[in-house]
């Protein structure tokens, strides 16, 4: 987001400057339709008074597109509302050796706002005065120890840049988040929240923390501070949230191939434990054949022919004797498969792995199928292409696939565990945290591939020549558009947010500078950083981990034609989303019904129909959508 720095007004410390942008107290499409409304809109004060007043004070100016906290005498301010079950998001400017707070479930019934509702403190962390650091539940939660520190996690960004609170408060459970990284989860009325409550100065406080509802709240505290994107949505007692759609299509899932059997797959180990099937690719080898496969995490390769009414499969290839793969770390294992675009010619196909050989490391490699039998691959012709060192189990990403200009597109992963620790994503030294593009039928300096001359990064003196795009946190799952070769990739969020991007060659995603839109850590991005927006996003009340499939080209299904088809692991979900690639903007988002499916994976046969992918135990797991 690109800003011009503007002065506050002469009162307020140069580092509270506050630029501003049109972009700045709106709210997006995918904000409106999930329910998010504005408390602040950037021009007036409307909907904001002081506390037990009927007006707001001179004391609170909007300058530049922000709330502020500019002279004495300002008071505390509280929304006009009051709500319940909410979440709120904001963000703050706070002056040097500056002190606010954000309080919620406030009510009038008592002397002081605090005396009722709980406080998220805001304060430069710095040269603050306070031992309650910006972000904590004061004198009630505080973050976990960082490792590398042995402090309290420290997310806020200095003094001089925003930083942005999320807050959740429904009676299921509450939360808070700052710059996308999660503080606190706690349950009003708990015996945990009653405990810290008895241990704080807030113990003789009869009304604190107690409300059904209340007033959002904004501190006076005697310094400068700037608010501005304040935003608030309604939600369940459970948290439920409106889900962001335009309407439903007339569509069902169904089982594809409802009769298939899975050839030497069994529900029970070699233990007698049950034994889930885990399909986690469908695709085809566009050599006219009219056959499927499908890929299982575990490391074997299925063949059948693309009929509903088929019965039987056989094992193409059997890789289980080197793919790792174990259920207590399930981003492992065997996760792409690709065939070469002239495959009908030179039988080559491609897989992606991890490897027993050697601890997380993910392997892509060669492999051909068995000249006298095509519906048999050679395991013994695996010819290792890249080996690529994990530091972690998850986030492995694991799509490859071709694109329209005939190389090799390989989805990764930042590396793993949580927030991006080694700041993978933004450094263009490693290969984590991007898609690589890779010519895999050259060979130079020593690689079993070449790069493609026009890649962005092929002249640097240390970035890697593979990357094509980066910023990701872990690409699941990516795909072309067949009728335009646009590059679709879903990248799965931290704490906050899903998103969807339409990946451009040397384009920079974001992360974890960002989570989608929003501010993530503590670092802010370098100001040439030319982040670009996803295309569509979702919030973490919607769904928690979304599944990337593809644009719809098929004949059968008109309606979903020219849709981008996805869903969210975690919620069951399943969506298509209509996007104008001309204008960059999204015409709409619609459901598809469903009975909240686990999706782990889309795939495409010859034709462009879509099928989506199921783990379960009975190996019922190919499912298509037909017209209800």
């Amino acid at each position: 987001m690109r800003m011009i720095p503007m002065s506050l007004c002469v009162v307020v410390a140069a580092a509270l400057a506050v630029p501003a942008s049109a972009e700045e107290n709106t709210l997006s499409e995918a904000e409106k339709k999930a329910g998010w409304t504005l408390l602040f809109d950037g021009e007036t004060k409307e909907g904001w008074r002081n506390f037990k007043k009927d007006s707001i004070s001179d004391g609170w100016v909007v300058k530049d597109g922000a709330l502020v906290r500019a002279a004495g005498g300002a008071g505390d301010i509280i929304t006009e509302g009051k709500y319940d079950n909410f979440e709120l998001s904001l963000e703050y400017k706070i002056s040097p050796e500056g002190n606010s707070g954000i309080m919620f479930l406030v009510t009038e019934d008592a002397d002081r706002p605090w005396h009722t509702g709980p406080e998220i403190q805001v304060q430069d962390n710095v040269d603050g005065h306070d031992p309650q650091k910006a972000g904590w539940l004061y004198q009630l939660y505080k973050p976990r120890t960082d490792p590398a520190t042995g402090e309290p996690a420290d997310a806020t960004r200095p003094v001089g840049e925003w930083n942005q609170v999320q807050l959740r408060v429904t009676e299921s459970g509450c939360e808070i988040n700052v710059n996308g990284v999660r503080y606190a989860q706690f349950k009003l009325g708990s015996d945990d929240w009653n405990r810290r409550v008895a241990q704080s100065k807030f113990a003789n406080l009869e009304g604190f923390g107690k409300a059904d509802e209340g007033h959002i709240c904004l501190q006076d505290h005697g310094d400068e501070v700037a608010y501005r994107n304040i935003k608030i949505r309604e939600l369940g007692p459970s948290g439920e949230a409106p889900e962001p759609i335009d309407g439903t299509l007339a569509l069902k899932p169904v089982l594809a191939y409802p009769n298939l059997e899975w050839a030497d797959w069994e529900p029970l180990d070699d233990r007698g434990r049950p034994e889930q099937f885990r399909a986690i690719v469908l695709t085809h080898a566009g050599d006219d054949s009219g056959r499927v496969f499908v890929a299982e995490q575990r490391g074997r390769i299925y063949v059948f022919d693309n009929s509903p009414d088929v019965t039987d499969s056989k094992v193409f290839i059997d890789l289980e004797d080197r793919v790792s793969y174990q259920d207590k770390q399930n981003e492992e294992g065997l996760l792409g498969l690709a065939f070469h675009p002239r495959y009908k010619e030179n039988g080559e196909f491609f897989v992606y792995y991890t490897t027993k050989a050697k601890p997380n490391t993910s392997i892509i490699s060669r492999f051909r199928v068995d000249p006298s039998d095509a519906d048999k691959a050679l395991p013994d012709s695996e010819e290792v292409i890249m080996e690529i060192k994990q530091p972690f189990w998850n986030h492995n990403g694991g799509t490859i696939g071709f694109g329209p200009d005939g190389y090799l597109y390989i989805g990764l992963g930042d590396g793993g565990s949580a927030n991006d620790p080694y700041d993978n994503a933004q450094n263009l030294e490693t290969l984590l945290g991007s898609i690589l593009r890779i010519d895999v039928d050259r060979k130079e300096n020593g690689n079993n591939y070449a790069i493609p001359g026009d890649n962005p990064f092929t002249h640097g003196e240390k970035e890697r020549p593979e990357i094509f795009a980066y910023g990701l946190r872990n690409v699941w799952r990516l795909g072309f558009d067949r009728e335009t070769g646009h590059l679709w990739a879903a990248d799965v969020g931290q704490n906050l947010w899903e998103e969807i991007n339409i990946v451009t060659n040397g384009g920079n995603y974001g992360w974890n500078r960002r989570e989608g839109t929003h501010p993530f850590g503590n670092r802010v991005p370098a100001a040439d950083a030319n982040l670009i927006d996803p295309v569509w996003e979702y919030d973490h009340q919607v769904g928690k981990s979304i599944t990337g499939g593809f644009v719809y080209r098929g004949k059968k299904l008109p309606e979903l034609y020219g849709k981008y088809v996805y869903a969210d692991y975690v919620s069951g979900k399943i969506w298509a989303l209509d996007y104008d690639e001309e204008k960059k903007e999204v015409v709409s988002n619609m459901a598809i019904p469903s009975p909240k499916m686990p999706i782990v994976s889309f795939g495409e046969d010859a034709e462009g129909e879509i099928y989506f992918l199921m783990v379960t135990p009975n190996g019922k797991s190919v499912y298509t959508f037909e017209k209800e």
